[in-house]
């Protein structure tokens, strides 16, 4: 929940007391607008709880850092291959830890829903956009995988 909401829900609060308070002097009008103030404040906390969106983003920002992590050791892996710095035997011994790293990362991720999808879509191709340009990918590469310069993809 972003600070503006739990400021807002506060404030309804607050405003439901204070009404409160006045409903106590004053008479009808302030009777009803404490009892709708503490009602929509009821609301805003009640659908905070039963949302209780913390733990799913804290899982979704736990996973993906993970899988950042095995994207960066896949593409060491890559550049050690390409380096021809190591044998058949290592190469698969690696690629098969990755692939087990993989498979536990997946395994401990939360679901993923359509709203979910959607936002980590516009995140990774943004309005308009078909993805990544050849140029964008070579730079999150290491030198030795980059393309030359004026290679045709």
């Amino acid at each position: 929940m972003s600070w503006y909401t739990k400021i807002a829900l506060v404030s309804l609060t607050g405003l439901a007391c204070v009404l409160g308070l006045l409903a106590l002097q004053r008479g009808h009008g302030f009777q009803v607008a404490a009892t709708i103030a503490a009602c929509a404040a009821f609301v805003g906390v009640a659908i905070y709880v039963a949302l209780d969106l913390e733990p799913r983003i804290y899982a979704h920002r736990s996973t993906a850092a993970r899988f950042w992590l095995l994207t960066e050791k896949y593409r060491a892996l890559l550049a050690d291959v390409h380096d021809q710095v190591l044998d058949a035997s290592a190469i698969a011994d690696r690629r098969d830890a990755l692939m087990q790293e993989a498979r536990a990362v997946f395994e401990h991720a939360p679901p993923a829903d359509r709203q979910t999808y959607d936002v980590a879509k516009m995140a990774l191709t943004g309005s308009g956009r078909k993805g990544y340009s050849e140029e964008e990918i070579d730079a999150l590469l290491p030198e030795s995988l980059r393309r030359p310069k004026g290679a045709a993809a």
